[in-house]
């Protein structure tokens, strides 16, 4: 099978590297991030020339003018799988954006630990032939709609528990430590969510705020559009906010 990557940081480049691994004819395509063993096209369009799968794993605040970008140089029968965070709408747009089978494709789980062994939602055209080809490599991808959008909304309204138990963590431990009482609290929290979630949360949020603070936008946006009022996933963009800005 050959794969074009588009955009090969932390998530796209290891599941690049095990598309390699896997035995698929992978051209990879990003402005900044070249990661080694993956064959680097010249730009976008030639990296989805002849691909049976393209893969857009860059940001969401891009994915639109990537769509349109590789959109004239795709084939006929590509599934063009948006794999990034982001809205409903903005999933709706980039099906509208592209030839050829859509599918709206959402992470939810570690990719740089897991690869290809992320789960996945998918949802769109083109989510039936995504999962045929990509379940045999060892990714559990479920079918959740036939609309883009149904799988990326899934994604936000998850992301807001566990962005707010991230959030929750993070304002619980930094209050303890404040108070002297960190390894008490940090102990207690680990006893009940088990130690590798709360260092997931706590380490998680600070090496990946920029992203989630997007990720939260959208939520946040999401929610106001089903009529809720969106408290957590503030609350949540806040604090990440707060730890992107610590590290800039």
């Amino acid at each position: 099978m050959e794969v074009a990557v588009l955009g090969l940081g932390e998530a796209g480049g290891r599941i690049a590297a095990d598309l390699v691994a896997a035995g698929c004819v992978v051209r990879g395509w990003d402005p900044i991030s070249v990661p080694a063993g993956i064959p680097l096209a010249a730009d976008g369009a030639s990296a989805v020339r002849n691909a049976e799968v393209v893969l857009s794993i860059n940001a969401a605040a891009v994915a639109l003018e990537v769509a349109h970008e590789v959109a004239g140089s795709l084939g006929p029968d590509a599934v063009y799988a948006d794999c990034n965070t982001s809205s409903p709408a903005l999933k709706q747009a980039l099906a509208g954006s592209v030839p050829g089978r859509f599918a709206d494709v959402a992470l939810v789980g570690t990719v740089p630990s897991l690869g290809l062994r992320t789960p996945a939602l998918a949802a769109g055209a083109g989510a039936e032939r995504f999962a045929e080809l990509f379940r045999p490599l060892g990714m559990p991808v479920e079918v959740v709609g036939p609309r883009p959008g149904d799988a990326a909304g899934l994604k936000l309204l998850r992301s807001v528990f566990m962005k707010g138990l991230a959030a929750a963590a993070i304002e619980s431990v930094e209050a303890a430590r404040a108070a002297g009482a960190e390894e008490w609290v940090r102990a207690d929290i680990a006893s009940v969510i088990g130690e590798p979630l709360l260092e997931r949360l706590l380490d998680g949020s600070r090496a990946h705020a920029a992203r989630r603070v997007d990720e939260m936008h959208a939520a946040a946006d999401y929610l106001a559009e089903l009529g809720l009022s969106p408290r957590i996933a503030v609350a949540a963009g806040e604090w990440l906010a707060q730890l992107r800005d610590a590290d800039q």
